[in-house]
């Protein structure tokens, strides 16, 4: 098997270069090697492999890899923003082969129509997105619209456990509010309706990535001896012929015999994919001397080719997560593994059939109605009216939900609980990442750029949200009370006050009103609490190159030869979805393209 903590001497040219082994990064290998066994494909990864670990197998144990000490997963610092109140937000991204979906939560979240539509790129529209779309996936559900593909890598399934009672609870809320149950809601089309949610785990119970859907087959049949993996080693730059043309790369290992490696430099011979993600991707551009030229003096490699949109348009979800106490029984949350109360590798051994569930059972893609938009003030009617009003496919926040406690447990009284997931789809701010010196190994130039649009729409989306959760959840017969930690710090008298109920709420007591003081103890705790959703991208984004674009529709670097990029950040605009599935469908379209490009048969 051709995968390698150190890359053997001996192998030092090949025909195609992948560098990054994240969620597209794996797909591309995998088709390219499909296509043509006989082509040299060699995939660089930073991360460790993924193979054996129970923490990545098993959805139960996602919380594994929010932890900072977790080793498949990457943290990126933003600077300190007085939009969060001076807080310097963490990003995490995929560490490990199979990128975010080695990592992520796995929530099955398609973007809708008018998100490609806008994209306004020939040959990634949302009818042209579709067949990757439906080729990626193996759907086990109803697809009553025939969008979903059904012989596919990737198993989409309602996993080996649900919680049924919270399920049938939470959609009967959302109906009370006018957001009725649907049976797909990634339709692309479908908008404020709730559905039974659908994840990237199989049937019998196992994390769908894309290292061990794509590529770790294809190492492992004995029929593609061209394919080539190196893991634990990071990417420093590209390097270019005399003729722009992407001519190899250099990277770091790092064996475990030398604590000290030097560089060690692979030669492509026709092409370079790089995959590193929204985070790494526009790093590497710039240390390879692609980029702004202020930015690119900051590395070694000197300007190669002058492209200002590198780094910039950082674009993210952003989100908010309260956490609610329940009557539910032990056995409906995951509480009891959170809390301590039992053990992973006891899980393991009975065949516990929540280990095959990432505790989210509820998903909603929703939009205010008129007077909820009115109620925001004008610059917001005035943003919606512009962006929203005449998309009615188009949501302004997705809601989903975690039945078990939403983060780390500590000081809570043992209990059942459950969490309520909020964020903006189309956030109006932006931030930027850059390097701030020559080494892989440098603290980025980053800065999130969270809650900083010029007329402060991004908060008042998350104001309404907050008030909209609330009530659907406070509608729900097992609520037992908001978890006051976890919410705002309403004055003293309030009546919007957190509660503790040993019953489910009458009627007359769902509705909660709020004074002014109260919507500025709300916003309060959003600069204070606001976070990423893990969905980085547009970075380098698929646009003309006036525009501040860095790739073209063929995912070609402009300026140079030989050279593409693959990642989410390729993306020129936001999607109403968990990214994971942009970013399959990106792997799956980059594939295609390139198979093309290098005269390959492709399936």
């Amino acid at each position: 098997m051709g995968l390698y903590s150190e890359l053997p001497s001996d192998l030092q040219e090949f025909d195609v270069i992948i560098a990054g082994g994240g969620t597209a990064g794996c797909i591309v290998a995998a088709r390219l090697a499909e296509a043509d066994p006989n082509l040299s494909i060699l995939v660089i990864e930073g991360g460790p492999n993924n193979v054996g670990e129970p923490t990545m197998a098993y959805p139960a144990f996602w919380i594994s890899q929010l932890l900072p000490t977790s080793k498949f997963t990457l943290f990126y610092k933003g600077a300190p923003s007085k939009f969060l109140d001076g807080r310097s937000p963490i990003i995490p991204a995929g560490g490990a082969l199979g990128g975010g979906s080695s990592i992520n939560l796995m929530n099955y979240s398609r973007g809708m129509r008018t998100d490609y539509d806008d994209w306004e790129t020939a040959g990634w529209s949302a009818n042209d997105l579709l067949p990757y779309m439906k080729k990626l996936e193996t759907y086990h559900g109803p697809d009553a619209k025939g969008v979903h593909g059904h012989d596919g890598p990737i198993h989409v399934s309602s996993g080996t456990f649900r919680s049924e009672s919270f399920t049938s609870d939470l959609l009967n809320a959302y109906s009370e509010v006018g957001w009725p149950e649907v049976e797909d809601l990634n339709s692309l089309d479908t908008v404020n309706r709730s559905m039974s949610a659908m994840r990237y785990v199989s049937p019998d119970g196992r994390r769908q990535d894309t290292a061990s859907a794509y590529l770790h087959p294809k190492l492992e049949d004995g029929k593609h001896p061209n394919l080539h993996v190196v893991v634990e080693s990071l990417i420093e730059r590209i390097l270019f012929d005399d003729n722009k043309k992407a001519s190899g790369v250099i990277y770091m290992p790092k064996s475990a015999n030398n604590s000290n490696p030097a560089p060690r430099t692979v030669v492509a011979r026709k092409m370079v994919v790089l995959s590193c993600g929204a985070l790494g991707s526009p790093l590497v551009l710039e240390r390879s001397g692609i980029g702004n030229p202020e930015v690119v003096k900051r590395g070694s490699a000197g300007l190669v080719a002058e492209l200002p949109g590198v780094g910039d348009n950082y674009d993210d979800h952003h989100l908010m997560i309260y956490a609610y106490k329940s009557s539910l029984k032990p056995e409906e949350t995951l509480d009891a593994f959170l809390f301590g109360r039992s053990k992973p590798e006891d899980m393991i051994l009975q065949k516990d059939k929540r280990l095959g569930w990432n505790t989210i059972d509820v998903q909603a893609k929703v939009r205010p109605s008129d007077a909820e938009v009115a109620s925001l003030g004008p610059q917001f009617q005035k943003a919606w009216d512009k962006e929203f009003k005449l998309k009615p496919d188009k949501p302004l926040l997705l809601m989903s939900t975690t039945t078990c406690f939403p983060g780390d447990p500590t000081g809570q009284p043992a209990g059942q609980y459950f969490g309520m997931v909020g964020f903006s789809v189309y956030p109006f701010s932006r931030g930027h990442i850059h390097i701030s010196g020559p080494s892989a190994t440098d603290i980025p130039d980053f800065d999130a750029g969270f809650l900083s649009d010029a007329d402060g729409l991004d908060i008042k989306e998350h104001l309404w949200m907050y008030k909209r959760q609330r009530d659907i959840i406070r509608r729900m017969k097992l609520f037992r009370g908001e978890v006051a930690s976890w919410h705002p710090q309403f004055p003293a008298g309030s009546k919007a006050a957190c509660i503790e109920i040993d019953r489910a709420l009458r009627e007359d007591e769902v509705e909660v009103e709020y004074s002014d003081e109260d919507d500025a103890a709300i916003l309060q705790w959003i600069r204070d609490h606001l976070e990423t959703a893990w969905h980085s991208m547009g970075t380098c984004k698929m646009a003309p190159r006036e525009k501040n674009g860095v790739v073209d529709p063929t995912l070609s670097v402009y300026g140079v030869q030989g050279l593409k990029v693959a990642d989410m950040s390729i993306a020129p605009g936001n999607v109403a979805a968990n990214t994971n599935n942009t970013a399959l469908t990106i792997g799956e379209k980059a594939a295609d393209i390139f198979i093309k490009e290098l005269g390959l048969s492709g399936k």
